[in-house]
């Protein structure tokens, strides 16, 4: 009689993937969320023509001219109001730029420099005003609009949701499953298996890497489809840094779920080591923004060599080896904590 064996690697591997998918809401938060997202953000930010821009008149026996003057203009918005109503509405953002004529002509404007809309408003106005003087310009000039694709938000936007997306599910994917799964007692049974520690923590680890590339495939054909965002490089190359991006937050995963006994303490953990990268790593807008002194920093959190090399690939057509910082940042950082996680992990 014939013994069949099994590999506890592949065994392990086929449980998660049954576990999974008979869970619908966590295949939702897996596929249906990141696609929800894209389709809030990208409407949000989608190309659109420039909004209004609300300006006050501040009331005087100067203002009708004033008034006149940029109520010709179709892209202002402009009220006539006393002088208390006015910075009252500029407080309270209702206008972006209050206006006071005076003799001469000569114009006086309230603004709010640290609101990008507002000082676009004053340069607006006056623009307006100068030319209602009577101002030439010497030079003709042209205005040109920069809409193909590569260029707007939504195409900046979708990188660094693949990050995210890949960062949430190697923490939550495997960190949270660990701890579940711990308190569950499932853990301490496989002490008496065969199963070694590694073949265990490798079996959580590629298991998530099966659902993540069908998440990431499914994210940029949705964002192809919708929005006609276009991958630039080779997906060979988009593919290698997802596996990076994947190997290392399921690394981190592991870490931080390796001693954590109760589902408060992974989940602590797990969001004090995301909060960072949410903020800093450039998810939503450039980590460039942020001083220099803490750029060394930045650079060195695994998120932000990930979305950096995704946005360089489908936006600029960066290959593999014009990326090689990236992909050893990332490559150290997945091999360093599942090191570390194999050395601390216990099951109980």
């Amino acid at each position: 009689m014939s013994t069949r064996r099994y590999s506890p690697l592949g065994q392990l591997i086929l449980a998660r993937l049954r576990e999974f998918f008979r869970q619908p809401e966590v295949v939702f938060w897996v596929y249906g969320f990141p696609i929800l997202l894209v389709v809030a953000l990208g409407i949000a930010f989608r190309n659109k023509p420039v909004e209004h821009i609300a300006v006050g008149v501040q009331d005087s026996e100067y203002a009708g001219p004033v008034w006149h003057a940029l109520s010709a203009n179709a892209k202002f918005q402009v009220q006539r109001c006393d002088a208390d109503t006015c910075r009252l509405k500029l407080r309270t953002g209702k206008t972006d730029l209050v206006v006071i004529a005076g003799n001469g002509p000569h114009y006086d404007y309230f603004y709010d420099p640290t609101r990008a809309e507002s000082l676009l408003a004053r340069n607006a106005v006056d623009d307006a005003l100068q030319r209602a003087a009577g101002r030439n310009d010497l030079a003709g000039t042209g205005d040109k609009e920069l809409t193909e694709p590569g260029a707007r938000y939504i195409d900046f936007l979708v990188p660094g949701l693949l990050g995210m997306g890949l960062m949430g599910g190697g923490l939550w994917g495997v960190g949270f499953v660990i701890v579940d799964m711990r308190i569950r007692k499932l853990l301490k049974r496989f002490i008496a298996t065969p199963m070694k520690k590694y073949q265990f923590l490798a079996g959580i680890m590629f298991s998530r890497f099966m659902f993540m590339i069908p998440e990431i495939v499914i994210l940029l054909l949705f964002a192809w489809l919708a929005f006609g965002v276009r991958v630039q490089g080779s997906l060979f190359t988009v593919m290698c840094f997802v596996f990076l991006g994947a190997f290392t937050f399921s690394g981190i995963g592991l870490l931080v779920a390796s001693r954590a006994n109760t589902l408060e303490t992974v989940s602590g953990l797990m969001n004090l080591v995301m909060l960072p990268m949410w903020i800093l790593s450039g998810i939503f807008f450039s980590s460039d923004r942020f001083p220099a002194m803490v750029q060394p920093l930045i650079k060195a959190l695994p998120l932000t060599p990930l979305i950096n090399a995704l946005r360089a690939v489908i936006l600029e057509g960066a290959s593999l080896v014009q990326l090689w910082s990236e992909a050893t940042i990332l490559a150290v950082w997945g091999a360093i904590t599942f090191a570390m996680a194999l050395r601390w992990f216990r099951w109980m």
